[in-house]
């Protein structure tokens, strides 16, 4: 069982920056990909990044160009650096992870997930 915790969510205007972080209570040593999803209410889960163990990276096209995925293997923490946020990034984002994965921005290919951090970005 991996536990994932995230941190980083906060209230920026548009155009501000935050960066995500997200640590494993585990090792991720089994792990195939891991990946950033987002939720706005009256919504549902949509994957913003991903990042498998070969380096392979996937973005979702609203944030490609402002949204940067990475990893610290080092620290064992996966990161979500989130540029030129606009109102419509406001959500709660979860960080997930899972041993077996096809479509890296898929929520059902995702065994493991965090409580989520809340992102709001006001106009």
């Amino acid at each position: 069982q991996v536990h994932l915790e995230e941190s980083g969510g906060d209230s920026v205007q548009a155009g501000g920056s935050l960066r995500l972080s997200c640590v494993p209570s585990a090792s991720v040593i089994m792990i195939d990909c891991m990946g950033w999803f987002r939720q706005a209410p009256g919504k549902g889960r949509e994957g913003v990044a991903g990042i498998d163990t070969d380096g392979t990276i996937s973005y979702t096209d609203s944030v490609k160009g402002r949204f940067t995925i990475s990893q610290d293997n080092a620290k064992n923490t996966l990161y979500l650096q989130m540029n030129s946020l606009k109102p419509e990034d406001t959500a709660m984002y979860y960080c997930a992870a899972s041993p077996f994965v096809l479509r890296p921005l898929d929520p059902s290919n995702f065994r493991y997930w965090g409580h989520g951090t809340q992102v709001t970005v006001s106009s």
